[in-house]
């Protein structure tokens, strides 16, 4: 992929504030290598598009926590099929409230109610911030490192993670816990209830 973006159309993404990350990552094996695709296609780009401004959630700093966890996430594969992660050249985060993540959910999954987490397979993460301030505030630590959770949790989905049944649940709830301690650990002591 060239230095140039293409924000195609999605149900967040027009006229957003948005960041993409420098991709290919350094150090990490081209996406060919790792799912044995042919070596015209590459590690998918990341844009993030805010609908929601809150200074708790700086894009930049979550942009830039994100280039380090995007490979931790591919090599995480999960058993679940199938796998959407091969097949995306761009994977697009918008950050919205807890009304517009109501109405996706709604329209999508027949709950009307907010979510954390909506993930798409063709790339799409919805994150809602207004959860996420909820539940860091409970939790003791800070609202970008929720809002980074939520995104790891809908990379792992796309890399054949589920969260359906146990021992599955499990297993995704501690590799995305694994991935997040890398990125961004919490202080001593602190443990993420």
């Amino acid at each position: 992929m060239g230095e140039t973006q293409v924000c195609r159309k999605t149900l967040f993404s027009a006229d957003a504030n948005r960041v993409c990350t420098g991709l290919p990552l350094p150090g990490f094996p081209p996406r060919d290598r790792l799912f044995g695709m042919n070596e015209a296609e590459a590690i998918p780009s990341i844009e993030i598009h805010s609908h929601w401004d809150s200074p708790e959630v700086p894009v930049d700093s979550l942009s830039r926590r994100l280039d380090s966890a995007l490979p931790l996430c591919l090599k995480a594969v999960g058993n679940a099929v199938p796998r959407e992660v091969p097949e995306i050249d761009l994977l697009e985060v918008s950050l919205v409230d807890d009304e517009s993540i109501a109405r996706v959910h709604g329209e999508f999954m027949d709950d009307p109610t907010p979510t954390d987490v909506i993930t798409f397979p063709h790339g799409e993460i919805l994150i809602s911030v207004e959860t996420a301030i909820r539940a860091a505030a409970e939790q003791g630590h800070p609202t970008e490192r929720e809002v980074l959770l939520y995104v790891v949790h809908g990379l792992l989905h796309l890399n054949g993670h589920d969260d359906l049944s146990e021992p599955a649940r499990t297993r995704m709830h501690q590799e995305q816990e694994r991935i997040l301690d890398r990125v961004w650990p919490l202080p001593d002591g602190e443990v993420r209830g």
